[in-house]
């Protein structure tokens, strides 16, 4: 019964802990999911999850967006969707501005699994980017890759 006590402390503990770093919810249908994140502050920043077929389908449009690779120079220069532009995640909040003035522009962001493209998509989204749209890694990528220097 002491076992029991201590661990159901200690998990009321972790989770309490837990709340008071940036969290992010979803929400949405299954096509189309809507991550909202809320900052300490309690400020509420938004970017869409879509599939990699989704982002394809906008690349093949006439639409104006811009690619957006996150992942690190190497990765970048080994292998990358035609046109994208590379940030890494790490440098969002520094380059971001530079690079992509316009905050109403279509971003489509993208890194090697996904981890680090929520992480840039939930940065956009905090500094003002209002049509973000992130779809996952590269390795669900099914079509044409360009290598730096080809």
């Amino acid at each position: 019964m002491k076992k029991v006590l201590i661990i159901t402390f200690l998990l009321c503990i972790f989770l309490s802990a837990c709340g008071t770093d940036s969290s992010i919810g979803m929400g949405g249908s299954k096509s189309e999911t809507t991550s909202v994140a809320v900052s300490e502050k309690d400020e509420k920043t938004m970017f869409e999850q879509i599939t990699a077929e989704d982002a394809k389908k906008i690349m093949d449009s006439d639409e104006d967006y811009i690619i957006l690779d996150v992942r690190e120079q190497d990765e970048f220069d080994s292998g990358h969707i035609h046109g994208a532009v590379l940030i890494p995640y790490t440098d969002i909040d520094n380059m971001a501005e530079e690079m992509i003035p316009d905050k109403n522009r279509l971003i489509l962001v993208y890194c090697r699994s996904g981890r680090r493209s929520k992480i840039a998509a939930e940065s956009l989204a905090k500094l003002g980017y209002t049509n973000v749209k992130e779809f996952g890694g590269i390795i669900e990528w099914k079509y044409d890759l360009e290598k730096t220097g080809e």
